[in-house]
């Protein structure tokens, strides 16, 4: 995850990039991309494309870029971009 925040020009900023090998905490936040298109390709256990502000532990809020047209977010994944969440932040 380490090297995903070094390319992302995020490491060492308030961003977190957490790993979930075994999908347990996306299915603990119910998370988890279950249309059958998507995991055709990918395989199960994959999660869905979101954004989350925590603070001090607690989710304030969780922008999920899905559609019933688009179960991936590929498509306009703005819900889940800086923008999206922090619209979500007062």
């Amino acid at each position: 995850m380490m090297n995903w925040a070094k390319s992302q020009k995020s490491a060492l900023t308030m961003l977190n990039f957490l790993g979930d090998p075994n999908s347990e905490l996306t299915r603990a936040l119910d998370l988890e991309l279950t249309h059958p298109g998507p995991i055709s390709v990918l395989g199960p256990g994959r999660c869905k494309r979101f954004a989350m502000h925590v603070v001090d532990g607690v989710i304030e809020a969780v922008n999920v870029s899905e559609t019933e047209d688009d179960p991936t977010g590929e498509n306009d994944h703005s819900n889940s971009l800086a923008d999206g969440i922090m619209a979500t932040m007062k």
